[in-house]
Parts: structure tokens; C-alpha cells; sequence
């Protein structure tokens, strides 16, 4: 029978290999135990056995049907080597890909501590990259890719920028070397379809959609769903959306295709659609415009923590009176979105409002945003803003318990609900147009249908 086992002689492992051999086998065991010490080590990195010292020996059973004793004899090698060394040399020379999205205020001196680089490989980088284009231009929600080894040594780092761009480092001879250049990209169709549970983002990464399509998503459907109250268990949405990669890595993220979101039981469908002329923009497969004059919230995922009404107890004040408008709470210092394109009109500080942003919107709208901690740079009075431009960030200037934004919509000078006030839309399809629409839109729904129902199938 075959044996193995290891033993241990003067604090130095040895390998003790048992194996049955004839009297005329002696010689040709002999010859086989003599490995060198290089095959050893190459052996014990390779085997990465969790019971240090165990080493099994595979042999093929004699062809004679005779079962009877056989002679033992036992070869014992110094492998002049400790075993767990060994191990952690192997892995001391793995080599690992690592990724990290960009987030907004970030430096590349702090990405590449996130990436685990060694502080003396970090100086040496940003040595080297003193003059990148690149590094100017590390844009929220793109992904840098590094290439390094467990110990932090960086050995290459790549970042897609711009229109098309890569930007490229890699270690030669110990030193770090640029590159910065176009290239072309593949475009792949990715069809993900998930459900929720606890919240949108948390059923997108179940369903391995990247975080920039999920944001778009919220994007398309900004005036038909309410995020913050309208999301319900069960929801479902299904995404047909693009991605680009480059010699078979991702490279970047592309944009949302098609996508069906079933909010309480009912569908909402957007196909994205460019025009001759470049014009684009999301509809319905009808060709009706998504896009609304007003979004219906001026800030991402918060929560409503006073809506509109004719009578509410004031928590300063201590009385009761009309709150013309919703409060959204949110952390100090949360972005705050202009829910229209439009002109600022009045931008500084007034009474209760705090800090205080007016936009006039074309006819006869507009849109107050108070308590701001502070306002975007270059935020003036006469300054032209677009729908979802940063205006402003939460605070609790003015008349205010707490962090949160106060929001008006004002018609002819009167605040109104925003949430019964029926807003204009963009214009659909042009006729000249349709054709062309329609068949794209056949072939996008197509995708949606196919992804929707397999995915109803496997959960039933």
C-alpha cells in the first residue's frame, strides 16, 4: 500500500516517500530520488498544501495479481528548505488586477492607496505622470485599472479618458513609463433584468449591472418615478445597455439601449433614439418624449421630510401655517439639481430661506431651492443653468432644525405641489424620423421581451 508522511530531523523538513519496490527496482529507486533541489522547490510552490509536509506519491498497480508482501523501503531526502518559506515565496509573487471607480473630488494619489501601491512605487508614479492629460481629467465614475503584486509593487496602470483615450503606465527596467493614446473600441449588448427587494442599487448589483447604467436608469424615468417614495418590493426592471472594452478588458461603460421598470404594476419602457441631426433622447415605443420641462426631484435618493401642504406645526416658529413647498432631508453638502433649465434669477441670502437659489424657467415657472450651505462655483445671478446642473448643496442655513432642502415650484408667482402640477414635455418623434425610430424600436423591444421573460421564468 502506498504511504506517505513527513519527518522532521534537526529542525529541517525532509519528504519521506514509501513506495514498494522489487530487489531489481533498488537501483532504478535510487536513480528516481535523486531530485534536485530547484524540482523540489518548484514542487512545494505549486502544491500550496494546507497540511505543511504532506507529499503523496502516485503509482500505477502492478499488472501480476499476487497480493503478497512486498518489500518496503524507505528514501529519505534533505530538502534543505522550510516549506512555509517556500509557500510564502510563491505567493509573495502573484500578480493581481485591481480596480477602482473615481469618486468626485478624488486624486490619483488617493486612488492608488486605494489600489494597495507601495507609498515608494506611488512617488515614482506621480513622478512620472507630472505631465498626463489623463490625470487632469479623472471624471466621477470611470474605473482605473492596476496591475500589481501582493507585496504593493505596481507593474502597469490603465485609465480610459476622454473621447477614446488611453492612458497607460507600465514599470520597464524598474522605471515607469507613459503612454497616452487613441484607440478603438468594441462595443458589446449586455441584457440584465433583476428584481427589488430592499432598494435599486441593491437589486442592480444582484444582477451585476454596473453603477453608471443603474444612475442612468434613475435618469430616464426622473419624471415618471418618484425613487425615493414611489420604489416597491417586487419592482422589476429589465436594462439592454452597452459597454466597450479594448484587446478584451473593459474599457468603459456606454449608455442605456432599452429598459422596462414595472413600478406598482405598471410598465414604464424608454428607447434611446439619435436622430439625422444628431438630436437624442429617450422615448416611449409610442415616440412620445421622456423628457419632461421639470424633473420631479432636485436631489438623488433622500427622503421626504415634509411634503406640501395648507397646515403644518412650524418646529421654530411654534405654529401652525401653510408650507408652500417639500423638504427633503439629506446630509450636509449633498448635491442639488436644477429641476430645469433656466435662468438664475435671484442667488444670496434671504430671510427663512437661508442661503437661496431662484430659477426662471421659460413662461411662467419657477423653481426656488433654500437652506443651502452653498452654492456651485460660478453660480450668479443672469447665469444660464440645464436641467440637472448642480446648482447648489444641502445645508441648514436660514430658519432650519436640521440639513435638509427646502423646494418650491412657482406658477405665475403662487407656489404649487409639484407633485399634481401637470408639467409640459419635450416634443416627440419628428415625422421625418418615425421610420427609422420604429424599426430601431422593434429590434430594442425584442431584446426586452426575450430578457423579460426568462427572467419571469426562472423566478417562477
Amino acid at each position: 500500500m502506498l504511504d506517505s508522511r513527513l519527518s522532521c530531523y534537526d529542525w529541517r523538513y525532509f519528504i519521506v516517500l514509501y513506495t514498494p519496490i522489487s530487489s531489481k527496482q533498488r537501483i532504478l529507486a535510487q536513480k528516481s530520488s535523486k531530485l534536485t533541489k530547484k524540482s523540489i522547490r518548484w514542487l512545494v510552490a505549486l502544491s500550496s498544501i494546507p497540511l505543511f509536509g504532506i507529499v503523496t506519491a502516485f503509482g500505477i498497480a502492478p499488472k501480476s495479481p499476487s497480493f503478497g508482501e512486498v518489500p518496503v523501503e524507505e528514501i529519505v531526502l534533505d530538502l534543505e528548505l522550510s516549506i512555509p518559506d517556500a509557500l510564502a515565496e510563491a505567493q509573495s509573487n502573484q500578480i493581481f488586477w485591481r480596480q477602482e471607480s473615481i469618486q468626485r473630488g478624488d486624486t490619483i494619489a488617493a486612488i492608488l492607496n486605494r489600489l494597495d501601491v507601495s507609498s515608494q512605487d506611488s512617488t515614482y508614479f506621480l513622478q512620472a505622470a507630472r505631465d498626463s492629460r489623463a490625470m487632469r481629467q479623472l471624471r466621477p465614475g470611470k474605473t482605473v485599472y492596476a496591475q500589481t503584486t501582493a507585496e504593493g509593487e505596481l507593474l502597469s496602470l490603465r485609465y480610459f479618458f476622454g473621447n477614446e483615450e488611453l492612458f497607460l503606465m507600465e514599470k520597464t527596467d524598474d522605471e515607469f513609463k507613459m503612454t497616452e493614446r487613441s484607440i478603438e473600441l468594441d462595443a458589446q449588448i449586455h441584457m440584465k433584468s433583476g428584481v427589488i427587494n430592499n432598494s435599486l442599487f441593491g437589486a442592480t448589483d444582484n444582477a451585476g449591472i454596473p453603477n453608471n447604467i443603474a444612475l442612468q436608469l434613475t435618469e430616464i424615468f426622473a419624471s415618471e418615478i418618484d425613487f425615493y417614495r414611489d420604489l416597491r418590493q417586487g419592482d422589476r426592471f429589465t436594462i439592454v445597455y452597452e459597454t466597450f472594452s479594448n484587446n478584451g478588458r473593459r474599457a468603459k461603460t456606454g449608455r442605456v439601449l432599452a429598459v422596462e421598470f414595472v413600478n406598482k404594476g405598471k410598465s414604464h419602457q424608454a428607447i434611446y433614439f439619435k436622430s439625422y441631426n444628431g438630436a437624442d433622447g429617450y422615448y416611449t415605443p409610442e415616440g412620445d418624449s421622456l423628457r419632461k420641462a421639470f424633473l420631479l426631484s432636485p436631489l438623488a435618493f433622500t427622503r421626504v421630510s415634509s411634503g406640501f401642504t395648507n397646515r403644518r406645526f412650524h418646529p421654530i416658529l411654534k405654529e401652525w401655517r401653510a408650507h408652500r413647498g417639500i423638504d427633503y432631508a439629506a446630509p450636509t453638502g449633498t448635491p442639488v439639481k436644477a429641476t430645469a433649465s433656466g435662468i438664475v434669477a435671484f442667488s444670496g441670502s434671504q430671510r427663512g430661506y437661508g442661503n437661496l437659489i431662484v430659477l426662471k424657467h421659460n413662461g411662467k415657472y419657477e423653481t426656488a431651492y433654500g437652506h443651502l450651505s452653498r452654492f456651485a462655483t460660478g453660480l450668479g445671478k443672469g447665469k444660464r443653468v440645464n436641467q440637472g446642473d448642480v446648482i447648489g448643496y444641502v445645508g441648514s442655513t436660514g430658519m432650519a432644525t436640521g440639513p435638509h432642502l427646502h423646494y418650491e415650484l412657482r406658477v405665475d408667482g403662487v407656489q404649487r405641489d409639484p407633485t399634481k402640477v401637470v408639467l409640459p414635455t419635450a416634443p416627440p418623434i419628428a415625422k421625418r424620423d418615425l421610420n427609422t425610430f420604429q424599426k430601431e424600436t422593434h429590434a430594442l423591444l425584442a431584446r426586452l421581451n426575450i430578457m423579460r421573460n426568462i427572467h419571469l421564468a426562472s423566478i417562477e
